[in-house]
């Protein structure tokens, strides 16, 4: 049997360095053909390399864990996910992944989610588990009954329905809630975009508006929410945002 090999992929050069040493150590067999702290690059590259085993972090600026699979075109090889939250889709790891590791990674739980792989690896099991994943992401995404937001403090679960306003700027996002709570996220509003539902409406390049939390439309192109917030409409949408709330 040839080798068995592995990518990593963590935007903290810590915590990639830490996973290395300790594959190194408990397992020397497995061959880590190159890690990542650019997902953008290690999309391309896995592609190219179709390792055995892929070590993705779950939170990642830009591109996420799960975006990164979703565009990747063969997901050939054992994935095992690497998350700093306990609760951060947790039950989709185990219905659908080879295995999870938490941070900070535990030798147990690394040799527990390794050997799973392995078994896999050497049994040519297809990987049906990857294509549920896959999936779940996909439907999850699309019907986006909540948005993930993560923030300095870790990650925020929040209905859409609470949601009146998304706002980009400078690359970061802020979410205004029904509450008046504001929520800054890494994430940038393309990114935000994908994730909501029906229920909203980009009405301008740095605004996403719920359409329900709309109060009043200003002739010079403004729209008044719930929350007072005054938020432009770009002049090529107005017509469609008219026709959008007299239906």
């Amino acid at each position: 049997m040839n080798p068995i090999t592995a990518i990593i992929v963590d935007d903290e050069i810590s915590n990639l360095k830490g996973l290395q040493k300790k594959m190194a150590n408990l397992f020397p067999e497995i061959n880590i053909i190159a890690t990542h702290q650019k997902p953008e690059e290690a999309i391309l590259d896995i592609e190219k390399k179709q390792p055995d085993i892929l070590f993705l972090d779950v939170e990642m600026p830009r591109i996420d864990g799960f975006e990164l699979l979703s565009k990747l075109r063969n997901i050939n090889f054992q994935v095992i996910f690497v998350t700093a939250f306990s609760e951060y889709a947790i039950e989709a790891f185990k219905k659908c992944a080879v295995g999870y590791i938490l941070k900070p990674i535990d030798d147990d739980d690394l040799i527990k989610a390794v050997h799973k792989a392995k078994e896999n690896i050497e049994l040519k099991l297809e990987n049906k588990k990857n294509v549920n994943l896959l999936q779940f992401i996909l439907e999850a995404n699309s019907n986006a009954n909540k948005l993930i937001i993560p923030t300095i403090k870790g990650v925020s679960f929040i209905p859409q329905k609470e949601v009146i306003h998304v706002e980009g700027f400078d690359g970061y996002t802020k979410i205004h809630l029904i509450d008046k709570t504001e929520i800054v996220s890494s994430y940038n509003i393309g990114k935000y975009e994908k994730m909501m539902s029906k229920l909203f409406y980009k009405c301008h390049k740095s605004h996403i508006i719920n359409l329900e939390k709309v109060r009043h439309f200003e002739n010079e192109g403004y729209i008044i929410l719930e929350n007072k917030k005054r938020v432009p409409v770009s002049k090529t949408k107005r017509k469609e945002f008219i026709d959008l709330c007299s239906q």
